[in-house]
């Protein structure tokens, strides 16, 4: 019996992907862990291994086409299963990304939870997968009893309507105190309404929870997850809609990050149109940036560092990033310079988790570095960068840069980065306002040096500057911090001994 290699598991929230490359035909042999596919995800594009050898038989799909987990790749004509092994390897490449800023690398970082530490993404994997295996989540949903919430979340979910008052009761004024009903208004929308007596949606008892904390009838949110299963960023997403007017989604957020509104106008009707599917990687990284954009309050900081005096310097030691294999550029000095300023100042890699109420404090320096690619824009991230030198990290940029180009990055490259660099310095522009990237607090952006002249107390003398702009997330920065922490980067870009401070 001709022995059949599947769609192995790719790591956490990812069930599909679109083929790229089949790497193998009819007639070939393969080994374990021999690529045998390569696939385009919603966070990268990867290469999966084989976990079977022997002679590949029929090869089931090819490319352009969409597989899911579990789908059948190809069958061998006496080959035999060697193990999860290299399932494992596939599993082990998907760390969360961004992202991109992503980011996202997720992402961004280089996905929304690409950045997390561990045990955040653990807790993340919990709300949506469930508080343990073997839930009523691993039968069809049409098979399914009806969820009862248990007897305690039952009282407490009642103890929470009896707190909620009609606006009209207690005026337009809010109570201190008072929980209020906010989605009373796109209850009473044509459609929207769940009949009082419906089973609870499946949700962990953590997202049931905010969802009472923020007056939110959980029968109203549309889940995203796995078999309908509601998600922190469901609850959020209905929240923000109803806060704005647009009622309940009935889905998932758009690329926006808010539910779609009116649709397109017929644009051909004035000239040809061609329509064209968006990839993966755009597909996340559209979703990714709408829900930074929705969910962190930020605040750009310009100013400009002299780097007449490091220009020197990187035109003198060029040479001896190249023979390393890379290029000394303005952006491998910012990767070593943000490393001091963050250990300087911590809060600028810190990220804050509203649903405990803390702020994380990362005590590593893994900057993501934004990637401009034909897939759309890609966050890597470079490890340790404190314990690097300027030239080593030169040949590790290069070297990711080259991979992220190739669409050869792994998400495990785009995954743990505390802070990112944006530098459009190549293309041109004297400032922009980079959007950070979420879970991260703030982002580096690095527009093009120009010439100025500058008074250096006698006389206007002609020097080099370089525009920064810093944005950052206004929950957890104040604006002061921002601008200390923005001069001590352009004062490291002037004084290049600061470096090796």
């Amino acid at each position: 019996m001709a022995t059949e290699f599947k769609l192995p598991e790719l790591g956490e929230n990812i069930s599909a992907g679109d083929v790229m490359r089949v790497l193998v035909k009819p007639g070939d042999s393969v080994t374990n862990d021999q690529p045998v596919l390569e696939l385009e995800t919603d966070k990268a594009t990867i290469e999966v291994p084989s976990s079977v050898a022997g002679t590949v038989g029929e090869v089931k799909v090819k490319p352009g086409e969409k597989v899911k987990v579990g789908q059948i790749i190809f069958t061998l004509k006496d080959g035999a299963a060697s193990g999860n092994g290299s399932q494992a390897k596939a599993t082990k490449a998907d760390a969360q990304p961004v992202d991109a800023a992503a980011e996202g690398g997720q992402a961004q970082r280089a996905s929304a939870n690409q950045d997390q530490p561990a045990a955040g993404r653990e807790e993340a994997a919990g709300d949506r997968q469930g508080d343990k295996p073997g839930t009523a989540d691993e039968q069809p949903r049409a098979q399914r009893a009806p969820q009862r919430l248990p007897e305690d979340d039952v009282e407490e979910a009642q103890r929470f309507d009896n707190l909620r008052a009609p606006s009209e009761v207690e005026g337009p004024r809010q109570k201190r105190g008072e929980v209020v009903d906010i989605t009373r208004g796109p209850r009473q929308q044509p459609g929207a309404p769940a009949p009082s007596d419906a089973p609870a949606p499946p949700a962990a008892p953590s997202v049931r929870r905010i969802a009472r904390e923020l007056g939110v009838d959980i029968r109203q949110v549309s889940g995203s997850g796995p078999g309908g299963r509601i998600t922190v960023d469901d609850v959020q997403g209905f929240v923000r809609a109803a806060l704005s007017g647009g009622g309940a989604s009935t889905g998932p957020a758009t690329g926006a990050g808010v539910p779609s509104a009116q649709p397109l106008p017929d644009f051909s009707k004035w000239g040809d149109v061609e329509r064209k599917p968006i990839s993966n990687v755009r597909r996340k990284t559209a979703e990714h940036l709408g829900h930074a954009w929705n969910v962190i309050p930020a605040v750009t900081q310009h100013d400009k560092a002299d780097i007449t005096d490091l220009e020197e310097l990187r035109k003198k030691y060029s040479p001896m990033a190249e023979r390393a294999g890379g290029k000394m550029t303005v952006t491998a000095i910012a990767l070593k310079v943000l490393a001091g300023a963050i250990r300087k100042y911590p809060q600028f890699a810190a990220s804050l988790d509203l649903q405990r109420g803390q702020l994380i404090y990362k005590k590593f320096s893994n900057i993501g570095v934004a990637v401009d690619t034909d897939r759309g824009l890609l966050v890597a991230v470079i490890r340790d960068v404190e314990s690097k030198g300027i030239v080593e990290l030169s040949a590790e940029l290069a070297k990711v840069s080259e991979k992220a180009r190739a669409g050869k990055l792994s998400l495990e490259e785009m995954s743990g980065g505390v802070i990112t660099i944006s530098n459009l310095g190549g293309i041109g522009g004297v400032g922009f306002s980079p959007i950070v990237n979420w879970p991260e607090v703030a982002i580096l952006g690095i527009s093009r040096g120009s010439y100025e002249p500058i008074w250096d107390g006698k006389q206007f003398t002609p020097r080099l500057m370089l525009p920064l702009s810093l944005s950052y997330d206004h929950r957890v920065i104040d604006g002061a911090d921002a601008a200390r922490f923005l001069r001590w980067v352009c004062d490291a870009f002037e004084n290049p001994f600061v470096l090796a401070l």
